[in-house]
């Protein structure tokens, strides 16, 4: 059995992106069987330690006992320090992996500091896309909130995605019609991750289309095992995995002014693709696809 941390970026703010937003998640995860019908994942979930020193865990991660590590960054900026990073950092490089999520603008920027994976998330001031003409408003019904901002539809809807190149194992879904995952949760306003140049273990994998303006934009990077360290994927959005997103009843917080949709609920074959989604990094990051 592989434990994973669900991490949070944020001390716990309960008008925030908490961890404990991201319940339907745990759950699910630690409903996972092996092949021989045991539970696969044990799952621990929590948010930062306050702000001014290094994470009690983060920190120390590659001490801790994880094998994986999903980082929900849904601070400002400043939520990892220095020895949060490097913690991680080091924590992959023995063998250790990550999903790195974060979402739209400079929302989770802290992210930018951590080796290899860092470089695959670009934001508006820090590590911007390197095409320029990405670099400009896609998601124009939200006004005070700018580029990287890719609109694939309300929350609580669903959108289409596509596999890019040759089919990744995180992609595989025997129940999709095509074999491959076809549908995940949309947001109003996705982040942007590419696939740094520089690192020939990383590649994009998945996209999806804005239906603002009918770009497409990645969703998914991965990075396999390598030298440099353990797999790790790059997240467009966190959003993707929050109860909000799987189930709107779940709640908001008070900032969140765009109204949702239902399409999920309407449409049940699109969460259940999402959880294929989530189980199949699940494994992909412990080594068994």
């Amino acid at each position: 059995m592989q434990h994973i941390l669900l991490q949070t970026t944020i001390e716990g703010d309960s008008d925030d992106w908490h961890i404990g937003r991201f319940s339907h998640l745990k759950a699910f995860l630690e409903g996972i069987r092996d092949e021989n019908g045991e539970q696969a994942f044990r799952v621990t979930a929590r948010n930062r330690d306050p702000l001014g020193q290094g994470d009690s865990v983060l920190s120390r991660l590659h001490e801790s006992g994880y094998q994986q590590l999903w980082l929900f960054a849904v601070d400002v900026g400043e939520g990892l320090t220095g020895d949060d990073c490097a913690g991680i950092s080091r924590f992959r490089r023995d063998g250790g992996s990550l999903l790195v999520t974060r979402d739209h603008m400079d929302l989770g920027s802290s992210i930018c500091n951590l080796a290899g994976i860092g470089a695959a998330h670009h934001f508006h001031s820090r590590n911007q896309d390197p095409d320029a003409s990405r670099q400009r408003i896609d998601d124009n019904i939200t006004t005070d909130i700018s580029w990287p901002n890719y609109h694939s539809g309300a929350n609580g809807d669903y959108q289409r995605v596509e596999a890019v190149g040759d089919v990744h194992p995180v992609l595989r879904d025997p129940e999709s019609d095509t074999g491959v995952i076809a549908f995940l949760p949309s947001h109003p306003h996705e982040g942007a991750v590419g696939a740094p140049p520089e690192d020939p273990t990383a590649r994009v994998i998945l996209k999806g289309c804005s239906q603002c303006s009918g770009r497409d934009f990645n969703i998914a990077v991965v990075f396999e095992q390598s030298e440099a360290g353990g797999r790790a994927m790059a997240e467009s959005t966190f959003h993707h995995f929050a109860d909000y997103n799987w189930d709107t009843s779940a709640g908001c917080p008070s900032f969140v002014s765009e109204p949702p949709g239902d399409g999920l609920l309407q449409f049940p074959e699109a969460l259940r693709s999402t959880k294929r989604y989530v189980q199949n990094i699940a494994f992909w990051l412990a080594g068994k696809a």
